[in-house]
């Protein structure tokens, strides 16, 4: 990743990713969500509640993911200095924050038809709502440490940290008795409790959000350093 280093070898890079990763990722959406809510059958027992999981999911598994990519970005920053490890994990907090709010929102109307409440203080629930408040602090702490022209090594500290919560996630509704049921789709052994028929719409939307997700990314993180470069510009005029 290191050939990336430089600003310059990455926008050119970014740029046209992006254009190519936000077009792809929004036509699957468009076309999973229309065939999940319109074309894939009606659950038996949750009737037609169960087409949240088009958007519930996705937005779970990039809640996740996001952090995920929070993780590895501080990983590289402390460890390699990759200079550009901070500018990427800044640029995932807030679309990562968006997801797991959505996944959240998404849960409860889930929830309210098939379990008979909005909430439940569950280990998948609760951890989820953790995640999500990580991600602000992620966030309020990242702008502190960029406004006093820090490194970000606080940040990307906390970052590694907050990546204990993920297993806690995964492995809720094993561990504690939970509304939420289980794993459903199981990709390391190829598994799916999922009709085939409501399976692949979800797949064709986790990967068309997780599409858009990159482009996202790519678009704040070309920001970021736009506006890097600006600030530095006026320093040296300020300078003079």
């Amino acid at each position: 990743m290191h050939i990336y280093a430089n600003p310059a070898r990455f926008l050119k890079l970014a740029r046209p990713l992006t254009v190519w990763l936000g077009w792809s990722g929004a036509a699957l959406i468009a076309f999973a969500l229309l065939s999940g809510l319109f074309i894939a059958p009606r659950d038996y027992l949750q009737g037609d509640s169960v087409r949240i999981m088009y958007l519930h999911v996705p937005a779970a598994w990039l809640g996740m993911g996001g952090w995920t990519g929070i993780a590895i970005a501080s990983l590289m920053q402390l460890v390699w200095r990759h200079p550009l490890a901070a500018v990427a994990g800044r640029a995932v907090a807030v679309p990562g924050a968006l997801f797991t709010a959505i996944c959240l929102v998404t849960g409860s109307l889930w929830g309210r038809p098939t379990w008979g409440t909005y909430w439940e203080w569950d280990g998948r629930m609760t951890s989820m709502l953790v995640l999500l408040f990580l991600y602000f602090g992620y966030m309020a702490l990242a702008s502190a440490e960029k406004e006093k022209g820090g490194e970000g090594r606080l940040t990307a500290i906390f970052g590694l940290a907050g990546a204990v919560n993920l297993p806690i996630i995964h492995y809720s509704v094993v561990w504690w008795r939970s509304l939420h049921q289980t794993q459903s789709i199981d990709i390391v052994r190829g598994r799916s409790a999922i009709a085939g028929e409501m399976l692949w719409p979800l797949l064709v939307s986790a990967i068309g959000f997780s599409l858009l997700f990159g482009a996202i990314v790519l678009m704040r993180m070309c920001t970021d350093l736009a506006c890097n470069k600006i600030e530095a510009r006026l320093r040296r005029m300020a300078q003079a």
